[in-house]
């Protein structure tokens, strides 16, 4: 079962919102502007970033000691974000969302959800945070998510 990720007008009390010690993650989007400002809003808020990749190849080679991967469905070498989705989760242990304006062709893919392009900085922090939720629990650090 996949979750729409998204932000509510009222405010959202959950767990994390910068991470209790760093975690990396991957961007995985051929779309550079797209993925330059995916880059900015994790780096802000205190995620490493492993690295951005525009293709399968380039997806999986970088996703070892990745945390979570933000990645899109069609990329350079075709609609193979689901694929790389799969790898990653199984051969890595990599959370994934999907960051995609076509959320129809995830199918059966690994991923704990989708955000809908064009996305927000809150949705994205949302995201990063519920990918790290195992680590927030153990460490009961409280946030405050608003839209806006």
């Amino acid at each position: 079962m996949l979750i729409q990720i998204s932000i509510a007008t009222e405010p959202i009390v959950g767990r994390l919102v910068t991470p209790p010690m760093t975690k990396t993650a991957l961007i995985v989007e051929d779309e550079i502007f797209v993925a330059l400002d995916l880059e900015r809003i994790l780096v802000d808020a205190g995620y490493d970033v492993a690295g951005i990749a525009a293709d399968r190849d380039s997806a999986i080679a970088a996703a070892p000691g990745c945390s979570f991967a933000f990645v899109d469905i069609n990329l350079r070498d075709g609609p193979t974000g689901p694929e790389i989705a799969r790898r990653m989760a199984r051969e890595y242990g990599v959370k994934v969302v999907f960051v995609t304006a076509n959320p129809s062709q995830i199918g059966d893919a690994e991923c704990l959800g989708y955000i809908r392009k064009p996305f927000s900085d809150a949705a994205i922090l949302a995201a990063a945070a519920l990918a790290c939720e195992e680590e927030a629990i153990a460490n009961d650090d409280v946030i405050r998510v608003v839209s806006g």
